[in-house]
């Protein structure tokens, strides 16, 4: 770059940056601070640089009223296109800024940022906490199944222990909701059965009674990134007359020697997964296992009462776990919405 266009676009420290186009709309009107580098960086074509009159405005409280909801309704508006969306320097040297007195604006930038610094705080032990609580069901399953106890009871394959393994049906989905409801392989994603992540298949339903699911029936994700080979779920009757869709393999457990939720656990567990990863096809981007494989994975069986109990705490401590996650995400939302709060109140003179 010729010198004259550096020293042009050359930025100097307290700068600021607001992004002038972008495909996404909320990426608009994003504001940064430049600090002063030892290198000379300029800006590009896609950038606005701000140069603020230290006289006049405090640059950190410029750069929190551009982040205010205030600034981006006035530049950006609530409109959605389907376009790139674009703001111009006209529309920035309008835009009405509240000033109050230079030493005032300082001790508002202050203030923000040591409640900014709080927030980030909360933040950083709200995301440690939900680690430690996403890491609960893994080391419940292992105190189950890695224990003592676990090591004297009668060892199977599965391919003993269930009444059949199926495939599902091959047919062409929709999203529209004509026809009757049909598993995908996202429906599964969460660990759950999602009533929002399903399929429809516009044929007469009648062709395909054996496919459809009953309660204690195991989903099982057989092709798949190798991360998520292996995850399950169990049918509990919602939603009502959901079908066994192709891409996932449909377990079912023989009632007589085999808890159906006993069955899931193990399933989720660290011994099934390390079999998973060890007996796996790889392909690129995705792992696979065939139903003879799934047949020979092997099974810890206690008696069916204790199968029974077993399952039921589990599911008792992974109800709680959910709870957990849950608070933990509402606190996360909750702090995700303070910073706003903040700078509008800063803004009007009330911190």
């Amino acid at each position: 770059m010729p010198s004259k266009d550096i020293e042009k676009y050359k930025l100097q420290d307290r700068d600021i940056l607001i992004v002038r186009s972008s495909l996404k709309r909320e990426g608009v009107a994003y504001p940064a601070l430049f600090v002063e580098d030892k290198e000379p960086v300029v800006f590009c074509g896609f950038l606005i640089r701000i140069r603020p009159n230290g006289d006049k405005i405090d640059p950190f409280y410029l750069l929190n009223y551009l982040r205010s909801s205030i600034a981006r309704e006035k530049l950006v508006g609530d409109s959605d296109t389907v376009t790139i969306t674009n703001i111009d320097q006209g529309t920035l040297l309008y835009l009405d800024i509240p000033l109050p007195s230079l030493s005032e604006q300082k001790h508002i930038s202050a203030k923000i940022q040591e409640l900014m610094q709080e927030i980030e705080r909360a933040r950083t032990a709200c995301e440690k906490q939900l680690e430690a609580a996403k890491s609960l069901p893994a080391a419940y399953l292992r105190e189950v199944f890695e224990s003592e106890e676990a090591k004297k009871w009668e060892r199977k394959r599965l391919g003993e222990a269930i009444a059949f393994i199926k495939n599902g049906i091959v047919a062409e989905q929709n999203f529209d909701g004509s026809g009757f409801p049909v598993t995908r392989i996202e429906t599964i994603s969460n660990g759950f059965i999602n009533s929002e992540k399903i399929g429809w298949a516009n044929l007469p339903v009648e062709n395909f009674t054996d496919f459809r699911l009953c309660e204690g029936d195991i989903l099982f994700s057989h092709i798949n990134s190798v991360e998520r080979l292996g995850n399950c779920a169990i049918y509990e009757g919602i939603p009502k007359n959901l079908y066994h869709g192709m891409n996932l393999l449909r377990i079912k457990a023989k009632e007589n020697i085999l808890d159906p939720y006993f069955l899931l656990f193990w399933l989720r567990s660290d011994v099934c997964k390390n079999y998973y990863i060890t007996n796996a096809r790889r392909a690129i981007g995705q792992a696979s296992l065939n139903q003879s494989d799934i047949k020979q994975i092997p099974i810890h069986l206690p008696a069916l009462h204790i199968q029974h109990r077993i399952a039921s705490e589990l599911n008792g401590k992974m109800l709680q776990v959910e709870k957990l996650q849950s608070a933990i995400r509402n606190q996360q939302s909750a702090l995700d919405a303070l910073p706003q709060a903040i700078l509008r109140k800063a803004l009007r003179g009330e911190l």
